[in-house]
């Protein structure tokens, strides 16, 4: 089935937005990127912070689909689901058109937390960690909500030292620190 108009913006967005940034990327470009009529395009979404949260919403939907289906496949047990994330991270770091994480992206450029792209982003992050939790509950992990945060921050920090190029293999040494935390939670 062809894609609607409207779908086609979201994705020639997405596109966009994560190669150029949200404020550098103006609704002119995006007309002129999409080939899609400036009046098409409000007539789909009024206001850019509206196509915003819709390519927040694609973003998030395929991104989570490609890291719990990732971690599945590298994996048959809980314990090792968890750690074959940061194995996921090493791969997507190594795509040559990695540009970070849209979600830290976005909530940096809207930092009011009331604002609904920031709880858009923050939604992404919960449902990852919330997947997380659940994942060390069935490897009988002790407290999992406490472990799960670390790792996020791992993950978290792994994804922005990758864009920064600052390390090297830093999905590598956040899985190393990954494993001692989880060997330490199964141990308790």
């Amino acid at each position: 089935m062809r894609p609607s108009k409207r779908d086609e913006l979201v994705q020639k967005a997405l596109v966009t937005f994560y190669r150029n940034g949200f404020g550098a990327t103006s609704m002119d470009m995006l007309v002129q990127e999409s080939s899609i009529s400036k009046t098409s395009m409000y007539n789909h979404f009024r206001t850019k912070d509206e196509l915003i949260l819709a390519v927040l919403r694609l973003r998030d939907e395929k991104f989570r689909n490609w890291l719990f289906r990732r971690m599945a496949e590298q994996a048959s047990t809980p314990r090792e689901q968890m750690i074959a994330m940061f194995d996921a991270l090493a791969d997507w770091f190594q795509d040559p058109e990695f540009k970070g994480c849209m979600f830290i992206k976005a909530s940096s450029e809207f930092q009011d937390r009331q604002h609904p792209i920031h709880k858009h982003c923050t939604d992404h992050k919960r449902m990852i960690q919330d997947h997380l939790i659940r994942l060390a509950r069935a490897a009988g992990l002790s407290s999992p909500v406490e472990l799960v945060q670390k790792l996020m921050l791992l993950k978290e920090g792994a994804i922005v030292s990758a864009q920064l190029g600052n390390m090297d293999r830093p999905a590598k040494s956040a899985k190393e620190a990954a494993m001692v935390l989880i060997d330490l939670a199964n141990q308790h």
